[in-house]
């Protein structure tokens, strides 16, 4: 595998497979069940905190185990490597820090289980990929930088951040401060889906898979579309029941298609 190395039968490779078994696996239940946040937030899970809090702990995960891991890991660190580690670092700086302190989050708290599985899902994430980056794979060559893979997936990896960050923005300008209602959004991405936050955020790590080539990032990718997709799918359901003029066009979560 070029810039990235082959994986064999090692037991890190036998982790990697299961957790992306594990994704599949648990599909039809998270079809099924909605977390406890946002819209959906209802009694009966036990201690809570504050929205802002949880999810800078939950993010915060992502960001300094990654970044932590990678720095250590004793694999030399090329440029198309720091090229990989800033687009991870980027987008979870955005989620950990810029983005709950732009959230008009006052007064609204989350369940502190949710913290707490939220935290352990970006671990291993962040885990399985600081970790191959960083200590387990080969170098990538200089080369990296030339082939194919690289630029399709770096741009396609900027695309989607840019439609969650232009989802994000209308998200929050939607919501007043203090104000606990919601709104049905318009414009943009909005013209085509329920969630297109959720939807460039899949893009985003699709992207990142192709630009890494190696299977800690096609798990992460993976991962991303089986936890936001039932996610859209509930959202989506939920506008179309409290909002009879709900555009009938306008599909959950990826345009013209689901």
């Amino acid at each position: 595998m070029n810039g990235a190395g082959a994986f064999g039968a090692s037991p890190f490779t036998i982790v990697v497979v299961a957790w992306i078994a594990l994704a599949i696996v648990l599909v039809p239940f998270q079809l099924r069940f909605t977390p406890p946040t946002g819209r959906f937030a209802r009694p009966g899970w036990g201690p809570t905190m504050p929205v802002r809090a949880g999810r800078m702990i939950m993010e915060g995960v992502f960001l300094l185990l990654f970044a932590g891991l990678f720095l250590a890991g004793g694999t030399p660190k090329t440029a198309p490597m720091w090229v990989i580690f800033a687009a991870w670092v980027a987008h979870a700086v955005n989620r950990s820090v810029i983005f709950p302190l732009r959230e008009r989050s006052a007064g609204k708290r989350m369940p502190v289980a949710i913290v707490a599985t939220g935290a352990a899902f970006n671990a291993v994430n962040a885990t399985l990929n600081g970790l191959w980056l960083g200590s387990l794979s080969p170098a990538y060559s200089v080369d990296w930088l030339l082939d194919t893979r690289f630029h399709i997936g770096l741009a396609v990896f900027l695309i989607g951040a840019t439609i969650n960050h232009r989802a994000d923005d209308r998200l929050l300008a939607l919501r007043r401060p203090g104000g606990a209602d919601y709104s049905v959004p318009k414009g943009g991405f909005f013209r085509y889906v329920s969630c297109p936050n959720h939807f460039g955020e899949i893009v985003e790590w699709a992207g990142f898979a192709v630009t890494c080539w190696n299977l800690p990032a096609l798990s992460l990718a993976l991962w991303t579309a089986a936890r936001l997709i039932p996610r859209s799918l509930s959202v989506h359901r939920w506008y179309r029941a409290h909002f009879p003029d709900y555009p009938a066009n306008r599909r959950a979560v990826i345009p013209f298609v689901l």
